[in-house]
């Protein structure tokens, strides 16, 4: 169990001055951890403080679709997309993919925000939290892209409480061809 899991993280006050107070927008947000075979979902709660793996969607046809109808259900205000950067900090070939699948969904929700985040050891993180828990190779297959999208939506949600603004980078609509 994580240090941040156990112990009250400070709420939101605004007019305080300092960034690590910053208030978080309202609104339930989702995040997509973009595989090659699966996408893991995860949800906030409305007020913006704590991620929970939601569904895994399988990639290809019909995905985006599937997304939609999930950011339409949960009346997300915008939907994170994992941005594996390498330790070197450069887009590698998965950076790429998850780009242009950020793109795509972008013309698929807009005018519904779409925003792309460093998602680095997620995935290594969600694997060794699930084992931890007790969970064998295949148990794990099934969740673990649900929970590296918790793992990224949290980091997400944490990043703007500290900062006081949205995390990330906004991938533009149109950007999709």
């Amino acid at each position: 169990m994580a240090y941040r899991e156990t112990v009250p993280q400070p709420l939101s006050h605004a007019g305080t001055g300092h960034p690590e107070h910053a208030p978080v927008r309202s609104g339930v947000r989702l995040a997509v951890d973009v595989g090659s075979a699966r996408i893991g979902v995860a949800r906030s709660d409305p007020g913006g403080l704590l991620a929970s793996p939601l569904t895994t969607v399988p990639r290809g046809r019909g995905d985006l679709a599937a997304l939609a109808g999930l950011a339409a259900e949960h009346v997300a205000i915008e939907v994170i997309v994992g941005l594996p950067t390498g330790l070197s900090g450069r887009d590698g070939r998965a950076a790429a993919d998850a780009r242009e699948f950020a793109a795509a969904l972008a013309a698929a929700l807009a005018p519904r925000p779409v925003r792309l985040v460093d998602e680095r050891f997620t995935t290594v993180l969600a694997h060794d939290a699930l084992r931890r828990a007790g969970r064998d190779g295949r148990q794990r297959r099934g969740v673990v892209d649900q929970a590296a999208a918790a793992l990224l939506l949290q980091s997400a949600l944490d990043a703007e409480r500290s900062a006081g603004r949205p995390p990330g980078e906004l991938v533009p609509a149109e950007a999709a061809g």
